[in-house]
């Protein structure tokens, strides 16, 4: 899971294909085009290959409106080639957390699924 996770400019590919249509990395700032064709920009903040954990920040193009939007996903070993991923969010305003909860995890259970696929096939 973290070789996918890890790749930023693949989120397309290994983690969320149909819910992101590309990804270009330019620096330290990631652009993601969605199926609508819209645009969101993140700054990836760090990549970090001991702690196996991926933080980033959007940018520009988050929907709905943020004012803030900050986010790390770290992958830890479960034994017997399983892994757990913890994604944790910081969003503002925080009235529209539950939004956001609902799609971080739905989007980790898609992760899941495409990974799971993959591991089967």
């Amino acid at each position: 899971m973290w070789d996918a996770l890890r790749d930023v400019g693949a989120v397309h590919r290994w983690l969320l294909p149909g819910r992101v249509l590309d990804a270009d990395v330019d620096g330290d700032v990631r652009t993601l085009v969605m199926p609508d064709g819209h645009v969101v920009r993140e700054l990836i903040v760090d990549v970090d290959d001991a702690a196996r954990r991926l933080a980033y920040a959007v940018i520009e193009g988050a929907r709905p409106a943020l004012r803030h939007h900050h986010a790390s996903l770290q992958v830890f070993a479960e034994g017997a080639g399983h892994s757990r991923l913890v994604w944790v969010t910081d969003v503002l305003p925080s009235s529209l957390a539950g939004e956001i909860r609902a799609r971080t995890v739905r989007g980790a259970e898609e992760m899941k699924n495409v990974l799971e696929r993959a591991r089967s096939g």
